[in-house]
């Protein structure tokens, strides 16, 4: 849903930044690592303690470096696919430092074991969401597809929280939280429906030919 924004913060938003690392000669690898332990860190100290908006608007900031660094890798016309690799794996990291610091804040601050529950669920939810594409695809499948794809799940949790904090309405990233969890749930079982799909089709499709040679 959100890939359509990519262009503008990629060629317009992000531009000077991605022209300034690539002139001091910084790796996009570097940025990867960065953004990552930046987000993590943020959403590990500031929302266990209670300060979420402040949390969302550090976790925002380093965020951003998971446009940049595509973008400055394929500015330098870098080849190999370590990039993506490190990316993907990092990523899961993020994500999970994401939904488990809202999980401590359920548990230390708000004491609410159902949002605190909920927030694990978004947790595995999201991890199982990026497996399904990555594997079905190692299969040679194309399993992108989906109502919740991590840009939808960051947006979805950062924005309510933000305001909600802010404004002192809990509801706002209580409700965040269904529906990340629903529509997580979703697009794994649209993952697998659309891959199962492609494997029965590849499967007749190889049954056929064998079926014609038999006497």
């Amino acid at each position: 849903m959100l890939d359509r924004f990519k262009a503008f913060w990629q060629g317009v938003a992000l531009a000077p930044f991605i022209n300034l690392f690539i002139k001091l000669g910084i790796s996009p690898d570097v940025i990867t690592l960065v953004g990552t332990l930046g987000v993590s860190a943020a959403a590990l100290v500031f929302f266990p303690q209670g300060l979420l908006w402040q949390g969302v608007l550090v976790v925002t900031c380093f965020v951003f470096s998971d446009l940049i660094d595509g973008a400055m890798a394929r500015k330098v016309g870098r080849t190999d696919t370590f990039g993506a690799f490190l990316d993907s794996t990092l990523d899961r990291i993020a994500d999970a430092a994401l939904f488990g610091g809202m999980a401590l804040y359920f548990a230390w601050q708000a004491e609410d074991r159902l949002y605190l529950a909920l927030s694990l669920v978004c947790l595995a939810m999201g991890s199982v969401t990026s497996y399904a594409r990555s594997k079905g695809e190692q299969l040679g499948f194309n399993a992108k597809t989906g109502l919740a794809e991590r840009p939808d799940r960051l947006v979805g949790l950062l924005v309510p929280t933000f305001f909600g904090d802010l404004f002192d309405a809990p509801w706002l990233y209580e409700i965040a939280l269904w529906l990340i969890a629903a529509l997580s749930t979703i697009t794994v079982v649209q993952r697998i429906l659309l891959v199962r799909r492609q494997a029965l089709a590849a499967a007749r499709t190889t049954q056929a030919p064998a079926a014609d040679q038999q006497p």
